[in-house]
């Protein structure tokens, strides 16, 4: 079931991309906000509630219709876990902005490319030059695959066999978004609310961004993905990212990272990855990358549907 709802719901994202996920991320907004504004008290362990709270809600309704659903039939229940994966899955939501960048860097129409840019980062990229907007592009290319798709894919697929349906789903992208809102909302009060949505987050993480790095390893240069991640992934900010970026960057053989101008002002950042400077030709390579990595995680997920299928057989 877990292999025909993914193919399913990739499909109908292609075919069909949501028109409404602004609508649907306004609610989210909504929702998470509520927990912040009615349970931050100053300590730390409201936020602690708070987490357990918001996420729990979701994560046991979901189950909850999962089995209500299964009990009726299981082409009801497979449903369920098609929509629910298409309404957590984005590969559209940031494939739209790339294809879209790219189109201009090759109609050498920088203006464009970073006017663009700037839509999907929501940030001022009019001072990049063309190897810093292909730089930044790449970098959230990669990091969007990971969590718009593989992320979301690696907890499904496990709550999918513990019989739990695709509240795995649900966890990874409320713990993601909770993570991002609450900490932007705590900026002033020092994170003590959002201190345990951050650990939260890194737990969650913790083996989808091992299993993204390891996919794109396998996908692209497999020696040079190893090295960038074992000797630059802890220098960048956010281990997490540094993680993705750092293997996505080896796989193709191309630099990222390093400083970019912002706001009149050049952001330090470090060097990650090895090769040649980034160019619009890299970002075909990414492409190509994600897409290889999407198949190969398929082909395991087939391997693994037919194994336990022979032992079902067998039994």
């Amino acid at each position: 079931m877990s292999l025909l709802s993914l193919i399913f719901a990739l499909l109908l994202e292609q075919l069909q991309p949501l028109a409404s996920r602004k609508g649907l991320y306004a609610w989210l907004k909504g929702y998470v906000d509520y927990f912040y504004r009615n349970f931050d008290g100053g300590n730390r362990k409201h936020g602690q509630i708070a987490w357990v709270v918001a996420v729990l809600l979701p994560f046991t309704g979901t189950v909850a219709i999962y089995w209500l659903l299964m009990a009726q039939h299981p082409v009801l229940a497979w449903a369920f876990c098609v929509l629910v994966l298409y309404l957590t899955m984005g590969f559209r939501q940031f494939s739209h902005h790339f294809t879209r960048i790219q189109k201009a860097l090759q109609a050498n129409d920088l203006e464009q490319a970073r006017r663009l840019l700037s839509e999907w980062r929501k940030e001022s990229c009019s001072a990049l030059s063309t190897e810093e907007v292909v730089r930044l592009t790449l970098e959230d290319a990669l990091l969007a695959s990971h969590r718009k798709v593989f992320g979301v894919v690696v907890w499904f697929v496990i709550f999918m066999f513990l019989g739990l349906g695709p509240s795995g789903a649900i966890l990874y992208r409320m713990s993601g978004f909770l993570y991002a809102r609450w900490r932007e909302m705590d900026w002033e009060e020092q994170g003590h609310f959002s201190r345990f949505a951050t650990q939260a987050y890194q737990l969650v993480e913790w083996l989808p961004s091992r299993m993204t790095a390891a996919s794109f390893a396998i996908a692209g240069n497999f020696e040079d993905a190893v090295y960038c991640w074992r000797s630059q992934a802890r220098d960048w900010p956010d281990p997490v990212a540094g993680i993705i970026l750092a293997s996505g960057a080896g796989a193709m053989g191309v630099r990222l990272g390093m400083p970019v101008e912002h706001l009149d002002m050049v952001v330090d950042r470090p060097e990650i990855g090895t090769g040649d400077a980034a160019d619009a030709d890299f970002m075909q390579t990414a492409v190509g990358l994600v897409w290889r990595a999407l198949i190969f995680w398929l082909l395991v997920l087939l391997l693994l549907t037919l194994a336990s299928m022979t032992r079902w057989v067998g039994m």
